[in-house]
């Protein structure tokens, strides 16, 4: 896969993280593990794309 559609795919992941967040929070009961969970995954994803950026 080129460079240009890793970036692309883990953008679109890392705004669906988001928003999934947002969902969690905004719920009546908020499941505070899987906010920090979805949360890791979110600055993980940020950290590939900044790797595939340096390349």
């Amino acid at each position: 896969m080129p460079a240009d559609e890793r970036i692309a795919s883990l953008r679109t992941k890392h705004a669906a993280i988001e928003n999934a967040i947002d969902e969690e929070e905004h719920r009546p009961h908020p499941d505070d593990l899987r906010i920090i969970e979805l949360k890791r995954e979110k600055l993980r994803i940020k950290d590939e794309i900044a790797g595939h950026m340096d390349s």
